[in-house]
């Protein structure tokens, strides 16, 4: 059973092929982690979703990001945690659905997709393999009360953020290595001097970081 809309680029393998799910940020869509996809390993079977929530005008969420004047900002971190579910669902649908290796699942988030692709890998580590993390940050309210780190101990994780970034401070980021070690997960951590994006750099060495870990 599948909820989300997607997009796919087929690989070259037409079987057992690396699963790639890819989870874009707020306000966004599935074609915009897509224009990764020509330059991704060919052996690569890449889906790119679209969040659950569509947001006015345009653009989507995986879940709200609200603001008032008591609170201030603030996540609904339930709509969080069903958007966790979903992708969780929606990588049983994939490997059920297409000619993949459910072994070898790798997701690929930016901010708020991020967000979720560190949630999903914590919550349901036996369905994926590798993350690559880029501009986002380890939600712990999303996440389980205990983790055991022989339970996720075979995860990989790329993870990088622009350090000028407005949007997501980088401090949040550099939480994420201490994070990973205590859980004994093996982990790259990188900095770009950009913003809220993506450099070329960032791209080349999350790439050649994939051809490894796939």
């Amino acid at each position: 059973m599948n909820n989300l809309h997607y997009i796919t680029r087929p690989s070259v393998l037409k079987e057992n092929a690396p699963l790639l799910i890819m989870c874009h940020g707020y306000g966004s869509d599935e074609n915009d982690l897509f224009s990764f996809a020509s330059e991704l390993p060919e052996e690569l079977f890449i889906i790119s979703l679209r969040a659950p929530y569509a947001m006015q005008p345009y653009g989507n969420a995986w879940y709200a990001i609200n603001f008032d004047a008591e609170k201030g900002k603030w996540n609904d971190n339930e709509q969080a945690k069903q958007s966790v579910d979903k992708i969780a669902n929606f990588i049983d649908y994939a490997c059920a659905t297409y000619p993949v290796n459910s072994d070898n699942v790798t997701l690929l988030g930016f901010s708020q997709g991020t967000i979720l692709s560190y949630a999903v890998a914590l919550n349901y580590p036996n369905k994926v393999k590798n993350v690559v993390a880029l501009s986002g940050y380890i939600s712990e309210e999303i996440l389980p009360d205990t983790i055991e780190s022989d339970e996720v101990s075979h995860l990989n994780f790329f993870c990088s953020h622009g350090s000028v970034d407005q949007v997501i401070p980088v401090d949040w980021a550099r939480k994420t290595p201490d994070f990973l070690k205590a859980l004994e997960i093996n982990h790259e951590y990188k900095e770009y001097p950009v913003g809220h994006g993506v450099a070329p750099q960032n791209f080349y060495d999350f790439k050649d970081w994939l051809v490894k870990y796939i």
